[in-house]
């Protein structure tokens, strides 16, 4: 894209997933996970602010200092049932749980995503809300065994098997739920270039 030519963007984030979305942007880019920032978010004041401060974290805690002409992009995702966060499960017996809390309700999925070059730095959060149907628990034992979804929020992926058999609706971005709100960070980068 030619308003990021000269610009080495930096993805710093093992997940599969953003690796596809920003992709899907045709950016050039590379993924850098290298990181000394320790995901711990208990003891934060609110739960809507975790997913921007671990974005922050992840984004000052990459290994070693950014040159002149990179931009690094950071993120993080975490699902909000009844005022709870679910962040990604510790084992099978934990997505059982988190999903059988899902299950026949509303949550919200909150992701934060952090910009910075050498020379400036934003951090942005999107809210998609979603809406599960009850769901049974063979369904539930189904979907953990096949998809084994231990490295995602709330121990579900939208875009596997429960997304299309289960969710009844979505208000918001599919791509914020899915772990990146590519429309709002290619906007925030446009702008992010301009204000250079």
């Amino acid at each position: 894209m030619e308003p990021f030519k000269g610009k080495k963007i930096i993805l710093g984030s093992a997940s599969p997933r953003r690796r596809e979305l920003l992709a899907g942007l045709d950016l050039d880019f590379v993924v850098d996970t290298d990181n000394n920032f320790e995901e711990n978010f208990s003891g934060m004041p609110s739960s809507a602010e975790i997913p921007a401060m671990m974005s922050e974290g992840k984004s000052h805690g990459f290994h070693r200092p950014l040159s002149d002409d990179e931009i690094l992009i950071t993120s993080d995702t975490v699902v909000i049932c009844g005022g709870k966060v679910l962040g990604k499960p510790r084992d099978r017996e934990d997505a059982v749980r988190m999903l059988r809390e899902l299950s026949g309700r509303e949550h919200e999925v909150v992701t934060a995503v952090t910009i910075r070059s050498t020379e400036r730095e934003e951090t942005f959060s999107d809210v998609a809300k979603v809406r599960f149907s009850a769901l049974e628990d063979t369904e539930i034992d189904y979907y953990i065994d096949r998809y084994r979804p231990y490295d995602k929020a709330g121990a579900y992926g939208i875009q596997e098997w429960i997304g299309y058999a289960c969710i009844e609706s979505i208000e918001g971005s599919f791509y914020t739920i899915m772990g990146l709100p590519v429309q709002k960070v290619y906007a925030r980068l446009k702008t992010f270039l301009d204000e250079r």
